[in-house]
């Protein structure tokens, strides 16, 4: 049996993920290319691939259970073709023999030929067992762990995480199958018309698209990659998350109290939010300054707005490069652990861990107070976060303001009045299992004195 191109193709993926440290989404457009992999074969690496990673904690758990030897002295590589082999023997509508016969070629192809058979021989015996049962089966027994752990192995999230989602949802953690079922969905890429370059209508108006949910500047594309659309190339149409639309939309609708002249936008990169504002800022007459800590995405961001007059300033926002210039309105998108994008970024979760908190907090409390320092009275500052975490949402909020006499939360939820179930606080949190988006946060405060 010949060796697969579209599995080699997945295989390739998870090895790149693995050893460069790679993102999927990233890496799977080379591949292909590479393999001259199209139509259905594409199709098939691409969910072979991006359902192994999102299901590997899963897969591992069964895999355990019918090795012969440790699952820690298993060679990596090895580990990949048996979570491939699993995947397409639960998941995916694959007849036995060929996600068998199949995921031994792959293991012959490992390494020196010395040790093909042996390796062969070893992906046969472990996958014959996983096949002997249907999943069912194995959803019962891995079930059988029982609690948080239970949990997390059956949704294949690192514990920590579904800790973390559990908290919160806070009295509504009843909802946490639900939410970590949505984070294994394959999310749809959704379109954003950037304002004043495309009409939402004609966007929303095209064969390929259905209206998003709720940003009136959403579509959601159904089959093809967003870069075969003249519109995205031509840079008129973006691919942004119907929640990171919501989280830019907001700041455009909170009043201010005075004349505006000068927005900003604190970590611009890579520039999506910034083309929604600036498009905006145009129309109003007001002028946007986006920050960018990192020059290659500070030419993303320019890539994004598309000749729209924008300031673009390569610095570290929490040092204030704009000098004493004071904002109207000011965007923190701050950087983050970013687990409320977990189903887009299949690999993100085994990358994560507790210890990136540590590392973050103080840069997000930073870049608020800078924003605060940065803010004309009367004027209004959103601060949002691709993570539910409260470390990284509720938690700095409340650090900053605790104490200050000139900083005011208001509630954030009046600015979208078509989004409901967003919780009981003066804080927006979006869910994919409530909403079909990430799960963007975002705060409302107000300068005021």
């Amino acid at each position: 049996m010949s060796l697969d191109p579209a599995r080699k193709a997945a295989f390739e993926v998870l090895r790149s993920v693995r050893e460069d440290d790679s993102y999927a989404n990233l890496t799977m457009p080379g591949v292909l290319a590479r393999m001259s992999l199209t139509g259905r074969d594409a199709g098939f690496a691409t969910e072979l691939a991006y359902g192994t990673l999102r299901w590997q904690g899963f897969y591992d758990a069964i895999l355990i259970t019918c090795a012969s030897r440790a699952w820690a002295d298993v060679d990596p590589g090895m580990q990949a073709v048996l979570r491939l082999g699993a995947h397409q023997l639960l998941c995916m509508r694959v007849p036995s023999h060929a996600a068998v016969d199949s995921s031994c070629e792959l293991a012959r192809a490992l390494g020196s030929a010395g040790g093909a058979s042996a390796r062969a021989g070893f992906a046969n015996a472990i996958l014959r067992k996983v096949a002997a049962h249907d999943l069912d089966y194995w959803v019962e027994l891995v079930g059988a762990i029982g609690g948080l752990e239970g949990l997390a192995t059956r949704w294949s999230h690192p514990a920590w995480i579904v800790r973390a989602f559990q908290d919160a949802l806070g009295e509504r953690r009843s909802e946490l199958p639900a939410l970590l079922a949505a984070d294994n969905e394959p999310a749809h890429p959704v379109l954003v018309a950037r304002p004043g370059r495309m009409d939402p209508e004609v966007l929303r108006g095209r064969s390929e698209v259905s209206p998003g949910r709720y940003s009136p500047l959403a579509a959601v594309l159904h089959s093809g990659a967003p870069d075969a659309l003249d519109i995205v190339r031509s840079g008129a149409v973006g691919v942004q998350d119907e929640g990171s639309q919501l989280v830019a939309l907001a700041l455009t609708r909170a009043e201010v109290s005075h004349p505006e002249t000068d927005w900003l936008d604190m970590c611009a990169g890579p520039g999506g939010k910034a083309a929604v504002l600036a498009g905006i800022a145009a129309e109003r007459g007001v002028n946007l300054t986006a920050v960018e800590l990192h020059p290659h995405r500070a030419h993303l961001i320019e890539r994004s707005l598309g000749g729209v007059p924008v300031e673009i300033i390569v610095g570290d926002a929490t040092d204030a490069p704009w000098g004493d210039q004071l904002f109207d309105r000011i965007l923190i998108d701050a950087p983050c652990t970013g687990l409320g994008a977990l189903r887009r970024r299949p690999e993100a979760r085994w990358r994560k861990s507790p210890a990136d908190l540590s590392t973050l907090g103080p840069l997000q409390r930073n870049l608020l107070k800078s924003a605060i320092a940065a803010t004309r009275p009367g004027g209004v500052i959103i601060y949002a976060t691709c993570s539910p975490h409260l470390a990284e949402t509720e938690f700095v909020v409340a650090d900053v303001v605790a104490g200050l006499s000139n900083v005011a939360i208001e509630d954030a939820r009046d600015l979208l009045p078509e989004v409901t179930d967003v919780g009981s606080s003066p804080f927006v949190q979006l869910w994919p299992h409530r909403h079909g988006t990430d799960a963007m946060f975002f705060a409302l405060l107000r300068k005021t004195g």
